[in-house]
C-alpha cells in the first residue's frame, strides 16, 4: 500500500503527463511546490517500487502499474466529487478539498457502492472523465472556447480549471456545463470574447476564462 504522499506524486505525474506529454523533475517540483532534491528522492523510491521509470536528465514516466494506481486514485476523487454534488447537493465549487481527503481511502467496496448509487457516471461535475475500476480513462477531445471563431457555437462540456475561485466566477456569470455558447465577436488584440448564452445576450469573457472552457462544436 502506498502512502498518501506517494499517491499524490503518482496522481500529479499522471495529470501532468496528460497535459504536456513529457514531464521532468522540475515540472513536478513546480506543480507540487516541493524542492527538487525531495522530488528526485521520491522518484527513485517509486522507481524501486516499479511505479515510475526514472533516469537522470530524462523525462519521468509512469509504469503500467503506476498508471493503474494513479488512475484509481483519480477515480476515487472524481466519484467522490460526483457523489457530493448529485447526492449531497454540494456546489461544484465546494467538492475538491473533500475529495482530496477521501481519495486516499483504501476501500474498493466503498467506491464501487458509490459508483452504483450514482448510476455509473462517465464524468465528474467538472466534465472530467472518471477512470474505470482498473484505472483506465476514456479521453475525449474537446475544443477550447478560446479557439472558436465568430459565429461558431459550443456546448460546454468541461472545465480545465476546477479551482474554487474559477468555479465561483463561472457561477457569478451563470455559466455551467450543458449550456450552448455562441461567439458574437473577438477582440484581435487580446482575444477577449463577447458571447451569448441563455438569457445573456452580450457577455464579455477574457481569454484567461475562455481558455479554460471546453466543449463540442455544434451547428448554429
Amino acid at each position: 500500500m502506498n502512502s498518501l504522499t506517494e499517491e499524490n506524486y503518482l496522481k500529479t505525474l499522471f495529470v501532468l503527463a496528460n497535459e504536456s506529454g513529457e514531464v521532468n523533475v522540475i515540472d513536478l517540483s513546480k506543480r507540487l511546490n516541493i524542492k527538487m532534491p525531495t522530488v528526485t528522492s521520491m522518484m527513485k523510491k517509486l522507481a524501486v517500487k516499479k511505479l515510475v521509470h526514472y533516469e537522470s536528465y530524462k523525462p519521468l514516466r509512469l509504469t503500467e502499474r503506476g498508471k493503474k494506481e494513479a488512475g484509481i486514485i483519480i477515480r476515487k476523487h472524481r466519484l467522490t466529487e460526483m457523489f457530493l454534488v448529485q447526492v449531497m447537493n454540494f456546489g461544484w465549487e465546494e467538492v475538491h478539498e473533500i475529495a482530496e481527503q477521501l481519495e486516499h481511502t483504501h476501500s474498493p467496496d466503498f467506491f464501487e457502492k458509490m459508483d452504483e448509487m450514482l448510476g455509473y457516471p462517465k464524468i465528474d461535475p467538472h466534465g472530467s472523465p472518471i477512470p474505470d475500476k482498473n484505472g483506465k480513462i476514456e479521453w475525449k477531445k474537446y475544443s477550447k472556447l478560446s479557439n472558436c471563431r465568430v459565429g461558431e457555437a459550443l456546448k460546454l462540456t468541461a472545465v480545465i480549471d476546477s479551482s474554487e475561485e474559477f468555479l465561483k466566477f463561472l457561477n457569478s456569470r451563470e455559466l455551467k456545463l450543458g449550456l450552448k455558447v455562441k461567439v458574437k465577436s473577438i477582440e484581435p488584440f487580446d482575444g477577449t470574447m463577447v458571447i451569448s448564452y441563455g438569457k445573456k445576450l452580450n457577455e464579455t469573457l477574457s481569454q484567461t476564462v475562455t481558455k479554460r472552457l471546453l466543449g463540442e462544436l455544434i451547428q448554429g
